[in-house]
């Protein structure tokens, strides 16, 4: 593994044995989901140790490529946070569970699931672009990580479905508002109501899916988009990322004036150089 000062070989080790691994190549992190045989379903030790790769990134960093090992990007979450598990040695297992979840108050459960989200949250940071790059099943934790990042390159064999209803539970991840402004209120409640499959064609259709590729040739086309993105000027994609994401929640006029300010900025800096 290479030795990073900002992720060290104990930090490495310990994201192994959660199933993750952090790598940087220059303007470039990569972060994969490393279970296959557990068809990376998600953990809060797998949440924890994205959270902290998250907040460890270095600022030389522009673009973050997300990626899975095995047949599937996630299964959704792990067996173990449903209904806890024993070890070998009969042991309980310390995940906390839902059962865990539902004896304690309110507000400790609601902080416990916050700290759940941190996982989410960090991919749409205004000085990152994120890529996910999706093959096989991406069910619940795992479709709204897919989520969380600014884009998706989709296998053609990769199904994605919102399936915590079906657990009598909600999307808690984050995911629902990004599903929102991707494919509209009517067919986000529809998605995660009914728990249904999305293909890949379906999700190229209905926006969910930027690009839909071979399932041999995910992860090059992952990495050529990202390398489309780090060819535009660094202070400029921060700016129209920023505008892109601001633009649902401003009115026509509002949006205008966001866009004259940038520009304006933009101007300023180039006259600088």
């Amino acid at each position: 593994m290479p030795e990073y000062d900002f992720w060290p070989a104990e930090r490495q080790a310990a994201a192994a044995k959660a199933g993750v691994s952090l790598t940087v190549e220059g303007e470039v992190a990569t972060i994969v989901l490393n279970r296959p045989a557990k068809r990376n379903a998600m953990t809060p030790t797998m949440w924890w140790q994205l959270a902290e790769m998250g907040r460890a990134l270095p600022g030389s960093v522009r673009a973050v490529l997300l990626r899975a090992e095995g047949p599937s990007f996630s299964a959704g979450l792990d067996r173990s946070v449903l209904v806890g598990e024993e070890s070998p040695d009969g042991a309980r297992s310390k995940t906390k569970t839902l059962i865990d979840l539902a004896a304690s108050d309110p507000a400790d459960a609601e902080m416990t699931i916050e700290a759940f989200q941190e996982a989410y949250t960090w991919w749409r940071r205004p000085d990152l672009i994120s890529v996910a790059a999706v093959q096989g099943h991406a069910i619940g934790a795992g479709f709204q990580l897919a989520l969380a990042c600014d884009l998706r390159v989709v296998a053609d064999d990769a199904r994605f479905a919102m399936r915590e209803i079906s657990l009598g539970l909600v999307p808690d991840l984050g995911g629902t508002k990004p599903l929102t402004e991707l494919v509209g209120y009517g067919r986000a409640l529809e998605i995660c109501a009914t728990g249904r499959w999305i293909d890949a064609p379906e999700a190229e259709r209905i926006g969910l899916a930027n690009r839909v590729v071979p399932a041999a040739d995910l992860t090059m086309q992952a990495q050529i988009l990202v390398h489309e993105l780090l060819a535009a000027d660094r202070d400029a994609l921060i700016e129209t990322k920023a505008l892109i994401r601001g633009a649902t929640e401003r009115d026509y006029d509002a949006q205008r004036a966001a866009e004259r300010a940038a520009q304006v900025r933009r101007i300023r800096a180039l006259a600088r150089r």
